[in-house]
């Protein structure tokens, strides 16, 4: 194999899963998004050469430019690791890049990764299910989506709405969800940095979610089951 394809898990480096460390240690190439911190950076051997081609919020779509970087260095036969954060096939155009290597010919390989859609909430102590309030969960990016008026009915039938990306758009995602008949009084929370140092947890109602002050990056999560607080204690951390 050339590219394997890494999923940083949500930040911290104590959440790499074990086969992501031992790529990560022994790559060659190192193509990283914008949120891989410096403590998983560090395990990167100091021989490789490292690019940083992560996407700033509103700017311009670079994702030509990272798939001819795969390209070029998989054809190299070198250990190039494309490293994500999360999980790269959860709202991380991973499988995109796997088609234009494969398409190239090119090896490769996928290293599952924790994704922030539930280590977020795992993070606050909020269960993403929960018997007698929650009897599922929909994932979805505010990033790139038109409106969507099935989430207020996803969320009025007991499900949990984790949205991802949806920072910029909290305003409009609490219009439409009141719009489309979920109480405003449901209970919303924020995770801000999941997992690191700056990890932030607010809680509100879907209607306060606009008025809130939420720094990037941060997952929402909207249902019942956000106002629940079921950290463990410090043995947990």
């Amino acid at each position: 194999m050339t590219v394997f394809l890494v999923g940083a898990g949500p930040g911290s480096a104590d959440l790499l899963t074990l086969r992501a460390l031992r790529t990560l240690e022994r790559a060659e190439v190192v193509v990283h998004d914008r949120l891989i911190g410096a403590e998983i950076l560090a395990l990167v051997p100091s021989s490789a050469e490292v690019y940083d081609v992560g996407k700033t919020p509103g700017g311009p779509d670079n994702q030509d430019a990272i798939n001819e970087l795969l390209v070029r260095y998989g054809r190299t036969g070198r250990t190039v690791v494309r490293l994500k954060g999360g999980d790269p096939f959860v709202f991380g155009r991973g499988g995109e890049e796997l088609a234009v290597l494969a398409g190239a010919g090119i090896d490769w390989a996928v290293v599952p990764g924790i994704t922030s859609a539930f280590a977020a909430p795992l993070a606050a102590g909020i269960p993403v299910t929960h018997r007698g309030s929650s009897c599922g969960v929909v994932v979805v990016s505010a990033r790139g989506c038109e409106r969507d008026p099935e989430l207020a009915r996803l969320a009025a039938a007991g499900l949990t709405i984790v949205i991802l990306m949806g920072v910029a758009r909290r305003g409009a995602i609490a219009a439409e969800l009141i719009e489309g008949g979920l109480d405003p009084a449901t209970p919303v929370a924020v995770v801000e940095s999941a997992s690191t140092p700056e990890e932030r947890v607010q809680r509100a109602t879907v209607g306060e979610l606009p008025a809130m002050t939420v720094t990037s990056p941060a997952v929402i999560v909207i249902g019942a089951v956000a106002a629940l607080d079921l950290v463990g204690g410090t043995a947990s951390r």
